[in-house]
């Protein structure tokens, strides 16, 4: 599998063309699978669910053109046969993972499965925000909201080995400043980005770079 993690979706052209390359043809002859999964666990979370599906939200993810998308929802497959829904994953050029709650992300990529079949498949992911977030080993207790217990762990997947501070200094998320992701990396111990929503981190198998037309860092 090869990563293109956001902050703010497919924002610009130089985040577009990399989203080309790494797919090795046209977006209108892709077929992409959209997660909104996080989304659910926010405030307003059903109608951020449906912006995304829909390409009316800021973050373009759904909207570029795609031959077919289909929808995946990670907590209802979680009770289903993975017959059912394993092959059209398998088969799909790229997986749009929207962003919401990375911890409840997180939970539900386990308990769907879905963690143990992502490395196994060719195509691209694509995150935004919590959806780029829950591949790395922690996201910081910063960021940790949704809790399944009271002790409950920043720890995500790990399938990277770098921690993402999103949405740098976004005008409507006053906290997400770099000092704050100064603070939020020295108790990280793995290498960790912190990227506005014009940037976005590409990783294919040890390669990892950055795009971006904004500001980024990298903390450690």
């Amino acid at each position: 599998m090869k990563y293109l993690l956001t902050s703010g979706g497919v924002q610009n052209a130089s985040i577009h063309q990399v989203l080309l390359e790494m797919l090795g043809k046209p977006i209108e002859e892709c077929h992409a699978i959209a997660i909104t999964t996080a989304s659910y666990a926010l405030k307003r979370g059903m109608d951020l669910a449906v912006n995304f599906i829909q390409g009316k939200d800021e973050a373009p993810m759904v909207d570029v053109g795609w031959k077919s998308v289909g929808l995946l929802e990670l907590s209802a497959v979680s009770v289903v046969d993975p017959a059912i829904w394993q092959p059209a994953v398998e088969q799909a050029d790229v997986i749009l993972v929207n962003g919401g709650d990375p911890l409840f992300l997180h939970h539900w990529f386990v308990e769907s499965g879905f963690d143990r079949l992502l490395p196994q498949l060719t195509g691209v992911y694509v995150g935004m925000s919590a959806g780029s977030m829950v591949l790395t080993p922690r996201i910081g207790t910063e960021f940790v909201e949704w809790q399944k217990t009271p002790e409950q762990s920043d720890a995500t997947l790990g399938l990277v080995d770098f921690s993402i501070f999103p949405h740098l200094d976004h005008p409507q998320l006053p906290d997400n400043h770099m000092q704050a992701a100064k603070e939020w990396a020295k108790r990280l111990t793995n290498p960790a980005y912190a990227i506005d929503d014009t940037t976005a981190i590409r990783v294919i198998g040890s390669n990892v770079d950055v795009i971006s037309e904004g500001n980024w860092v990298k903390l450690q």
